[in-house]
């Protein structure tokens, strides 16, 4: 449904509904998914080629404040004001700290000590984790066994498409494997958490959230990694700029527009498009080999997002 805004931002409350329309998509809300899917699938090779050169604090600081850079250009050139009072930045602080700052963070120290397979696979539970709390706890949408199936079956070809050797191993590096799932409960958090932020654009959500999670991090990055000493080369540096307006500016805006319109567990279904979808770049862009049950895999990733988008009305009998 669409939206009007007004100059400070915020979007016409009577326009907005309740609880996503699940009844009213259509082809173009699918669309918005898809791209926010291949926006966050560059996520790792981007990351793979900055972080050779560049640390994962400032790097994390950099591509954030390139991104909040680019989407205030954009309401600068649209005429639209970011919101100056206390309560709409608490929001955006809130909703950026569990959902970029604190598992991002989590997630680069367990990658330290955990496989990436196995980092992917306690990653992709992220879809569950959303069922769980909206089913037991919030019940702010319907929470149907057909999308826990989808949830399921989306982690299942994540494992498949990894590989089955993704298994082995498991609770050898207990601690850091916590840590990780503690992170994918924390961006299952902040799927419901953003709804809260619907009386508002979407940029404008994206361009507060992204500024104040780029300032949170940029006093340690000068302390600890003293960014001038750095040396990072012409790739790392335009992966970073690629990554701030593909991955976290458009990413996260298309990230605010897909929980209005779909609600959080069909937009958390998007988690498992990424993995064929990111092992297709990391094969265009890294020259890594493609996975032997890629085929298989993806047959059961697709059928979890369908089970995970599929309207709820449809399923009801005429």
């Amino acid at each position: 449904m669409p939206q009007s805004t007004s100059p400070t931002g915020r979007a016409t409350v009577s326009q907005l509904p309740s609880m996503p329309a699940t009844g009213a998509r259509n082809w173009r809300d699918y669309a918005l998914l898809f791209a926010l899917a291949c926006c966050w699938s560059s996520t790792y090779p981007l990351a793979k080629l900055a972080l050779d050169t560049i640390p994962p604090v400032t790097f994390i600081s950099a591509r954030s404040l390139i991104a909040a850079a680019f989407l205030f250009a954009i309401l600068w050139m649209r005429g639209v004001r970011i919101p100056t009072d206390a309560k709409a930045w608490k929001l955006f602080a809130t909703q950026q700290l569990i959902n970029s700052t604190f598992p991002f963070l989590i997630i680069t120290w367990s990658q330290q000590y955990v496989p990436a397979s196995n980092t992917v696979v306690l990653a992709s539970t992220t879809p569950i984790f959303a069922f769980l709390i909206t089913s037991l706890i919030t019940r702010h949408e319907p929470a149907t066994l057909l999308k826990l199936l989808g949830a399921l079956l989306g982690l299942a070809g994540t494992i498949v498409i990894v590989g089955l050797d993704a298994l082995r191993g498991f609770g050898s590096e207990i601690v850091a494997e916590i840590a990780i799932l503690l992170a994918t409960i924390s961006f299952a958090c902040a799927t419901i958490f953003g709804l809260r932020l619907s009386e508002y654009d979407p940029i404008v959500v994206a361009a507060g959230s992204l500024l104040f999670g780029g300032l949170v991090l940029l006093p340690p990055s000068l302390i600890v990694d003293q960014p001038w000493t750095l040396h990072p080369t012409p790739t790392a540096i335009t992966a970073t700029i690629v990554m701030g307006i593909v991955s976290s500016a458009l990413g996260l805006m298309l990230f605010y527009i897909c929980l209005g319109r779909l609600g959080t567990l069909t937009t958390n279904a998007q988690g498992y498009l990424r993995i064929p979808i990111g092992v297709g770049l990391s094969v265009l862009l890294l020259g890594e080999s493609v996975p032997s049950n890629l085929a298989l895999g993806l047959v059961l990733v697709m059928a979890g997002v369908a089970a995970m988008t599929v309207p709820t009305e449809r399923l009801k009998l005429r």
